[in-house]
């Protein structure tokens, strides 16, 4: 068997990279960024008030209380049009530039009317209290947003005070096909002996969506041949991978591997892993093809150790792979010391350590456990059997990318 490890690598090595383009922030969510997002100017752009209160001089409220002469008020967006000089104040919203000669706010539950054209200063207040600098957070030429970065909305948030635009990889378009006769639509209301509800294309088209690339549904191609060569042909010449479940194994009626196995350049590889121990890769056209397995939580782990790195990796991202910490099995567990074992497990907290407990039973065709799982717990090669209490790896496959490929 091949260790998942160099099957990884392997797959990474063979994507292709995205081009890259420009889109506004508003459409760069999950998009992953080409090149470094910079600053063009200072951000905040000039020094403004923090606090709704008056603009004041430091040294004009050292003794308290004091009694200053309100000047002028600046509401948030617009501009102050008188300098602070000795004795006099400026009422200032939160946002508003600071007027020349201030050089703090007292916010205003500190100060109380003093007849109508002056203010009583309440609290002594030192020089550059609630006044935003220019440029604190971004100073021109500062890197916003690195390249490679798979953007979340905090990104986008921070980019949007330097620029309305920026350059990011194309999403690529996955085609994604379920196979076998046996597989009907979800939306079937009553099955047939012989028939199951078509869970694979809900899980990855969903996960798909949810890693923000296209999608396009093949729907479900039968045990025949030649349908399944004409929609492997048509996913070839409208996306950029193509992902099918099912046909790997070594049954008489996997015909998948017939097919791929004339069509394109694929290997069939038994991976050290459980599950999803069998897996193709490959390209028809030149276009990447997975052969996932078809048992769901087979699709689900090759789809989190093979597919979705390698579509991130396609994207130009840098992370790519989920976050490890280390936690406690609960449980004993017996696996297979020859592969790498994924099991599916919820976490709890004991004392400030992540617990981890299988969330149910651990076969590859038991949904339910995954929809409940939080995490991965990884019983690496050569280890089998895990006793309660043991130190495991726990991936964490409910949070976002952090660990590069190099990172194991």
């Amino acid at each position: 068997m091949r260790p998942l490890r160099d099957a990884r690598d392997a797959v990474l090595a063979a994507m292709p990279r995205m081009a890259s383009e420009s889109v506004e922030v508003w459409n760069a969510m999950h998009r992953v960024t080409s090149e470094s997002v910079i600053a063009g100017e200072p951000v905040p752009p000039f020094d403004n008030s923090a606090m709704d209160g008056f603009a004041v001089r430091a040294a004009d409220i050292t003794e308290i209380p004091a009694i200053l002469d309100v000047i002028e008020d600046v509401p948030a967006g617009s501009v102050p049009t008188k300098p602070v000089a000795a004795g006099q104040a400026t009422r200032i919203m939160t946002g508003a530039p600071m007027p020349d000669g201030a050089d703090t706010v007292v916010k205003v539950e500190d100060t109380s009317p003093d007849g109508d054209t002056s203010v009583r200063i309440e609290a002594s207040t030192p020089a550059g209290m609630s006044v935003r600098r220019a440029g604190e957070d971004l100073a021109p030429d500062d890197v916003v947003v690195p390249a490679g970065v798979r953007l979340t909305s905090r990104h986008l948030a921070s980019i949007a005070t330097a620029r309305g635009s920026i350059a990011v990889s194309r999403a690529p378009v996955v085609a994604v096909m379920s196979t076998g006769d046996e597989v009907v639509p979800p939306s079937t209301e009553h099955l047939t002996p012989g028939t199951i509800r078509d869970a694979n294309r809900v899980l990855l088209t969903t996960s798909l969506h949810e890693l923000g690339v296209g999608v396009l549904d093949m729907g479900i191609v039968g045990d025949d041949p030649d349908a399944l060569r004409s929609s492997y042909e048509e996913a070839a010449a409208s996306a950029a991978v193509i992902v099918s479940t099912g046909g790997v194994s070594m049954g008489d009626y996997d015909f998948v591997k017939h097919v791929l196995g004339e069509r394109g350049s694929v290997e069939f590889w038994r991976v050290a892993m459980q599950p999803a121990k069998p897996f193709a890769f490959g390209s028809i056209d030149g276009v990447p093809l997975f052969g996932l397995p078809g048992n769901p939580v087979s699709t689900f782990v090759a789809y989190e150790q093979f597919l979705r790195p390698a579509l991130l990796t396609m994207m130009g991202a840098t992370r790519i792979l989920r976050p490890r910490v280390r936690g406690t099995i609960g449980e004993d567990v017996d696996t297979s010391p020859e592969k790498e074992v994924f099991l599916r497990v919820m976490l709890a907290e004991d004392q400030g350590r992540l617990v981890a407990l299988r969330s149910g039973g651990q076969g590859s065709n038991v949904l339910s456990a995954l929809a409940t799982a939080d995490a991965f717990a990884v019983i690496p090669v050569g280890v089998g059997s895990v006793s309660a209490g043991d130190d495991v790896e726990l991936e964490m496959f409910r949070s976002p990318e952090s660990r590069s490929a190099t990172d194991d």
